[in-house]
């Protein structure tokens, strides 16, 4: 069957029964019922790519079922040496998986891990690896579990995640991954200086309103090719939603903060659609640099204000906010 136990050593499996997972029939008169029960649970193991391992203690012997030697892209039933089969995780898996398998070996009952592996045939692989322990006089003897592919899963909620880390219009980052990078910019998690730029389009409603959404759509596209244009070295780039925008990039001055800012304004001026239709559009830039411990919140207020206060000039320009002060006004 396909999760017959396939093991590295001469003698004979001691560990689990021929099958780990037989189930043992109850008497000889439902015997055509349990073969039928043992075939379908192998099949449902192998249709949810499930193998079986186990390694005996202290020898680091290792035998597995013929489904993770699929997963491991090995022939089935050739020799295994521990070793050779943890060089296969990538580092940071095999990190995890030595911390939490001489853990569980020292103190523990078992383990779950998603990890990752490069297979021998080169190709890159999730696999959830469950883990239990047997001990026999409080020591670890064995310790056996299963293996499951988990590949699909994982391309399934990493798509999801970039489908919501994304701006569906520009593909510029979205507002819940701005968030998060500026939660670890405040936190002081980047290695140098970050500072804050909002942009607002002037202009952009006019487009909306006479030339129609889609034009809209791509005037934000261009808007977004233009920021980036400007600041090519951004730690990142969003959209907020409607005609704002967000920078978070790396800045140690005010002197340098207003470079890029100026930059970023005159980048964005230009015109849009064509005679007697031809519209113009710019960009309102407020600035604040990011202050490691400060409230996120304190600082998108900041920068805000200063966008507020280039509106409240005649828009098309650049403010920055230099007070650490949430409270301060504007200058």
């Amino acid at each position: 069957m396909q999760n017959k136990l396939r093991s590295s050593r001469a003698q004979p499996v001691t560990g689990p029964d021929h099958h780990a997972h037989k189930i043992l029939p109850a008497s000889a008169s439902n015997s055509v019922q349990f073969d039928r029960l043992q075939a379908l649970f192998d099949r449902s193991f192998k249709a949810a790519r499930v193998g079986i391992w186990e390694c005996t203690l202290p020898d680091q012997s290792i035998t597995w079922t013929d489904t993770v030697y699929d997963l491991f892209e090995l022939e089935p039933g050739s020799p295994l040496l521990r070793q050779d089969t943890v060089d296969m995780y990538k580092p940071e898996s095999r990190r995890k998986l030595t911390e939490l398998r001489s853990a569980a070996l020292c103190e523990g009952d078992g383990f779950t891990l998603d990890a990752q592996i490069i297979t021998a045939k080169g190709n890159l692989r999730w696999i959830r690896i469950t883990a239990i322990v047997e001990r026999e006089g409080g020591k670890p003897v064995r310790i056996f579990g299963m293996k499951q592919d988990i590949t699909a899963e994982k391309n399934t909620f990493e798509h999801i995640r970039k489908l919501a880390e994304t701006d569906a219009v520009t593909g510029l980052a979205s507002r819940m991954k701005f968030e998060a990078v500026l939660d670890d910019a405040v936190a002081g998690q980047m290695s140098k200086p970050q500072a804050l730029l909002l942009v607002d389009l002037d202009g952009f409603k006019a487009i909306n309103d006479t030339l129609g959404h889609q034009a809209g759509d791509e005037c934000l596209k261009d808007a977004g090719r233009r920021i980036v244009e400007a600041a090519p070295a951004a730690t990142l780039i969003a959209r907020l939603g409607g005609d704002e925008f967000a920078i978070i990039l790396e800045c140690n001055s005010p002197a340098a903060l207003e470079v890029i800012g100026r930059r970023i304004v005159t980048n964005l001026e230009c015109w849009v659609g064509s005679y007697p239709a031809k519209l113009k559009i710019s960009g309102s830039v407020g600035a604040a640099l990011i202050v490691p411990g400060m409230p996120a919140k304190d600082i998108f207020a900041s920068a805000d204000r200063a966008l507020y206060a280039v509106k409240a000039k005649g828009k098309n320009g650049l403010e920055l906010s230099l007070s650490s002060d949430p409270m301060a006004d504007v200058a």
